[in-house]
């Protein structure tokens, strides 16, 4: 069967169910909001209970993603995700999820090959690519101070 581009195009149109995309914006933006507005309340508890400041910026980000970590292995991150969308994932929140599911659906096939292996399936080139535009940067960033 041949069919051409337009007429598949008007086939999966017709076939796929709209998107309430207003009702999705307000859902993502709501929840990345207090995603990030949780972390910044992790910021200032930390703050008051008298910890560093160069310490608590690294403690919030390590803390929202054990939580999202530990959500994500309870099975609660997905149920968040499927009702919030983009809003779960533009966070760091987004990222631990990307390396837990894979380790969590895998780990069946043992600790090697299950979880060590598949772990960094979806996010390995996320990874990949940002040390690779990071090194690049640095490069760029080495010369200019050298040049001028």
């Amino acid at each position: 069967m041949n069919v051409d581009k337009q007429t598949y195009k008007k086939y999966v149109a017709s076939r796929a169910p709209a998107s309430p995309l207003v009702k999705d914006m307000f859902l993502a933006f709501v929840t990345g909001g207090a995603i990030c507005a949780f972390a910044e309340g992790l910021y200032n508890f930390y703050l008051f209970i008298k910890i560093e400041e160069e310490t608590v910026r690294t403690l919030v980000p390590v803390t929202i993603v054990f939580l999202a970590s530990l959500s994500t292995g309870l099975g609660v991150f997905d149920s968040l995700a499927k009702f919030a969308g983009a809003g779960t994932l533009v966070p760091i929140t987004g990222f631990s999820n990307a390396v837990i599911s894979p380790a969590l659906d895998d780990k069946s096939e043992g600790l090697v090959m299950g979880v060590g292996a598949k772990m960094f399936t979806i996010s390995g080139p996320v990874i990949v690519y940002g040390v690779i535009s990071s090194v690049i940067y640095g490069v760029i960033y080495w010369l200019m101070g050298v040049l001028l």
